[in-house]
């Protein structure tokens, strides 16, 4: 008789690697195929809506005048104006047209007509809707669907690692390893789903690793804080708007206008770029702006300026002057969505997803496979 086999640590690897994936790859499947879908949202819903451009006639109207048209302020309250450079785009005006709601509706406004154009209630804007539940809660209650949702990727993490220490071979040499970055298109389909999984996988890795590390930000706050900890910054620490301000240092008699705020602001932050404004409200009386440079290399690297109502500067964040584990925080959720180098980003980011939603298929076929030909093998001992 011949020697039994050893279980070493490869057999162990391969173990973890196949029934944390049966386990959880419906739950994986769905994750993916979601986050596939809303890396192109903002594109996929253009698609199904009029482009919003206006035409460039006559001269714009001022700030006062937009923000004091009666339809615009019968809407509700007005929180934030984001004005481009260019000439044919509408301002956007975000109202809350009720006190509950948490960001409000983001509105297109002609500056040239103070025209109010509503956003357009599609099905396809409940259909992303409906992608983002998915991606986060698998369209549960939060409290049940978040940290589902959190533990699948944790297991989605230690399939990507172990399936990088299951694709390189036994013995490692370069025509074994060469193999694994190739997929073989005239070998029969068992072979070529192999591939798809194993090659495809490889190439996916380290971008599903990134966006584990960033994506679990939202599933745990206990490993938020953690990575906060590490980073030596507050990941999404800059939601807020700026540094803690004294306001009882201000002269709170004087008060200036929201159009001397923004030449202010534009004063500041001197460059051509779109500039977006929070308002100041009765707890906050600091008008709190966002400018990104029209050429700008990322979407996240965004200055930042604090006037107090006064017409005092009060804070002010260069971003090309913030230290790197700053950056990095401020910028999770773009590194996650991928957004943050804009399409570019955003098209290797789409195949990435693509992949990922591809491997829980590939893999469990490839398991199924391996079954059969056990099944075979046992039945070919058994008559023998």
């Amino acid at each position: 008789m011949g020697k039994s086999k050893k279980y070493g640590i490869r057999d162990f690897i391969n173990d973890v690697h196949l029934w944390l994936g049966l386990v959880s790859g419906i739950v994986l499947f769905l994750v993916c195929l979601s986050g596939t879908i809303l890396t192109f949202e903002e594109e996929i819903e253009g698609w199904f809506k009029e482009d919003m451009k206006v035409e460039a006639v006559g001269t714009k109207k001022s700030i006062s005048n937009l923000i004091n048209d009666p339809t615009i302020q019968e809407k509700g309250i007005l929180t934030s104006i984001t004005i481009p450079t260019d000439e044919t785009s509408p301002y956007e005006f975000s109202i809350k047209e009720d006190l509950k709601q948490r960001r409000g509706t983001t509105y297109d406004i002609n500056p040239y007509t103070a025209e109010l154009l509503a956003p357009e209630d599609t099905g396809i804007d409940k259909f992303m809707f409906s992608m983002f539940r998915m991606h986060r809660w698998l369209m549960m209650d939060i409290k049940w669907g978040r940290p589902i949702v959190g533990i699948a990727t944790i297991i989605f993490m230690i399939l990507a690692i172990s399936g990088i220490v299951l694709w390189f071979p036994k013995k490692i040499k370069w025509k074994t390893v060469k193999a694994g970055f190739k997929i073989r298109t005239n070998a029969n389909w068992k072979r070529i789903n192999h591939d798809l999984h194993n090659t495809l996988g490889f190439y996916a890795c380290i971008l599903i690793l990134i966006m584990g590390i960033t994506g679990l930000c939202w599933s745990f706050e206990g490993y938020r804080d953690g990575l906060s900890a590490i980073m030596g910054t507050k990941v999404f620490g800059n939601r807020g708007g700026g540094p803690e301000i004294d306001l009882e240092s201000f002269d709170s008699e004087k008060s200036i206008s929201l159009e001397e705020a923004i030449a202010l602001a534009n004063k500041e932050l001197n460059y051509e770029g779109e500039l977006s404004v929070s308002l100041p409200n009765d707890k906050n009386p600091i008008y709190s702006f966002r400018k990104l440079a029209d050429n700008s290399w990322s979407t996240v690297a965004q200055d930042r300026l604090q006037i107090h109502t006064s017409g005092e500067v009060v804070g002010k964040e260069i971003y090309a002057d913030k230290p790197l584990n700053v950056k990095i925080a401020s910028a999770i959720k773009p590194i996650h969505t991928g957004t943050i180098y804009g399409t570019f980003s955003k098209w290797i980011y789409f195949l990435a997803c693509l992949i990922a939603t591809s491997l829980p298929i590939t893999g469990t076929i490839i398991y199924i496979n391996k079954l059969k030909k056990k099944s075979k093998r046992r039945k070919s001992l058994a008559t023998a």
